[in-house]
């Protein structure tokens, strides 16, 4: 469920002050570094660069216009998406040489007739 409107969008205080204080600095452009994932992106912070905090390292996010409204957390994944490709070549290893297979070339059943020999 989203926030009420009448409150306005969370942003962590200190967080806020941060940016406020670059706005008013005019040119200088610092990475401010951050762990509030729960902060929503407001128009202030559009320009800046912001460190995100994924629970290992800081990922620098540059807002822009169309990241506002959402939350800060949404640009810094916490998790490293390694994959399903080992468990497919497993299986395609497996089904090649799987026990039980018919081989190539077996030999044919006692008692039966070669391919192509008369009678």
């Amino acid at each position: 469920m989203g926030r009420s409107l009448k409150k306005g969008p969370f942003v962590d205080v200190p967080l806020l002050e941060k940016v406020e204080a670059m706005n008013r600095a005019g040119g200088d452009k610092k990475v401010i570094k951050t762990w509030s994932r729960r902060s929503t992106v407001v128009p202030e912070m559009v320009g800046h660069t912001l460190a995100v905090h994924n629970g290992k390292k800081f990922i620098p996010v540059y807002v822009t216009e169309n990241m506002v409204g959402h939350k800060l957390g949404e640009f810094a994944p916490t998790r490293v998406f390694k994959g399903h490709t080992t468990k497919v070549a497993e299986k395609a290893a497996g089904v090649a040489g799987a026990p039980g297979a018919p081989a190539a070339g077996g030999s044919a059943p006692a008692g039966a007739k070669p391919a192509g020999a008369g009678s």
